[in-house]
């Protein structure tokens, strides 16, 4: 919570929808004293104030709430990937870490190998790409040769595998939601 500033978001809001701060003041009828000091975090306005106020701006009064993100923990640098060895196979996350709906990860597969030994599933949709290496995926009863550039979308719940029967390292790109491994 302490990267919640209420008056400065007030203000964002306030300024996108091209109102002074007077102009707000009266549709929200709150002085524009009042209003200022919210805006500069010498107030703390009331549920109702806000409830107002988000009234007025036209936006959920529980934007008003949301927790600033720190723009640099979504950035992931190339060197600095949580990786993670599963039964031979190695993962390299993409995204910062497994919180949100949405988590993206490269799985590679040495040469000969499976990603397991019986069809698995997980409550995650997952769309996958394969950016080196030929693969076969199994996809319930199905099965079908993915090469670089192509793409498979699996369902949710849908028992599926990979297989790397060739000679040289398989990569491929997925996201998965939820973030299920």
């Amino acid at each position: 919570m302490e990267n919640i500033d209420i008056g400065k978001k007030v203000e964002k809001f306030r300024k996108a929808k091209g109102l002074s701060n007077r102009e707000l003041a009266t549709i929200a009828e709150i002085t524009p004293s009042m209003l200022s000091q919210i805006e500069r975090g010498l107030a703390n306005p009331s549920i109702q104030t806000l409830k107002v106020l988000a009234k007025a701006l036209d936006v959920p009064t529980f934007s008003f709430l949301l927790e600033e993100a720190n723009t640099a923990d979504l950035v992931v640098r190339s060197n600095e990937r949580k990786k993670m060895n599963v039964d031979g196979l190695s993962y390299e996350l993409l995204s910062p870490d497994f919180s949100g709906s949405l988590a993206t990860a490269i799985m590679n597969l040495p040469p000969k190998s499976v990603s397991s030994e019986k069809l698995l599933a997980h409550k995650g949709e997952e769309v996958a790409f394969v950016l080196e290496g030929k693969i076969k995926v199994y996809l319930e009863d199905e099965q079908y040769i993915l090469e670089p550039g192509d793409s498979v979308k699996i369902p949710a719940h849908m028992k599926h595998k990979w297989e790397n029967h060739s000679n040289e390292k398989a990569s491929i790109l997925f996201s998965v939601t939820p973030p299920a491994f």
